[in-house]
């Protein structure tokens, strides 16, 4: 996924699948990726569930698209969502698309968007199945970007017992053993990698990789953290603050 701040991104949401209760920190998501120069969401807005939605889409200007829910059983929404992504294809300059919902209907149109040569951002919960994911360059699951009040790194163990945060997922040897890869795929003749490319490549084998779904703000202090596994150093890069950050497996 091109790394540029300045992506024009069309942002189409599934009013069916998302609660109206994200779309702020949706869209702050979002401004990491790009601008989203067309804003629009699908649903039946004659229903009463939908009424939620009415405030915040008059404060973030995203544009209802109604859709009649004409047979019962089927969903015209994703239908209408999906038609309309094809024609901002084809008729309006976009460099990528972000697509909200956690319904696996969109699976095709994420890999037809990116056949295309258009990034795609997916956005949705931890239910979201598989191969949409997977169809996406980038996942980000809405369970991490709303923990609002919540520390980003994980606490100290102190003496009274806590419950997990059901939102973090664990480090096994699984998560540790893609590292290493990744980490050697990508390693000079000393075993060294540069932290922004693993975890570029990171991203590229799991497109929903997010240092915060292990109760982490970035990818450096996760490494960090396994100080077992991972060698960190951090060199001068000729610029005042700015440092980078290398990676190398220790055995």
């Amino acid at each position: 996924m091109r790394d540029n701040l300045e992506l024009n991104l069309a942002l189409l949401i599934d009013a069916d699948n998302i609660s109206h209760s994200y779309i702020s920190e949706m869209l702050e998501e979002i401004a990491k990726f790009g601008i989203p120069t067309i804003k629009r969401i699908y649903g039946d807005w004659t229903r009463p569930s939908a009424s939620n939605w009415k405030k915040v889409l008059l404060e973030h200007a995203v544009t209802p698209i109604q859709q009649y829910s004409y047979t019962k059983g089927k969903n015209a929404t994703d239908s209408a969502m999906i038609i309309d992504a094809m024609d901002i294809l084809h008729n309006q300059k976009v460099d990528g698309f972000c697509l909200a919902s956690s319904d696996s209907d969109f699976t095709k149109l994420a890999t037809r968007l990116r056949e295309s040569g258009k990034t795609v951002i997916g956005i949705g919960e931890k239910k979201t199945p598989n191969p949409f994911i997977v169809a996406c360059d980038k996942f980000i699951y809405l369970e991490i970007i709303s923990r609002k009040d919540k520390d980003p790194e994980p606490k100290k163990k102190s003496s009274a017992k806590q419950e997990p945060d059901p939102g973090i997922e664990a480090i096994d040897a699984r998560f540790i053993q893609m590292l290493r890869n990744s980490v050697n795929d990508l390693a000079d003749d000393d075993g060294w990698a540069q932290l922004g490319e693993v975890g570029s490549l990171i991203i590229k084998k799991r497109p929903d990789f997010d240092a915060r779904n292990y109760g982490f703000s970035k990818l450096t202090p996760l490494i960090k953290s396994l100080k077992k596994h991972f060698a960190v150093d951090a060199r001068e890069s000729g610029k005042k603050h700015i440092k980078h950050i290398y990676i190398k497996c220790k055995y």
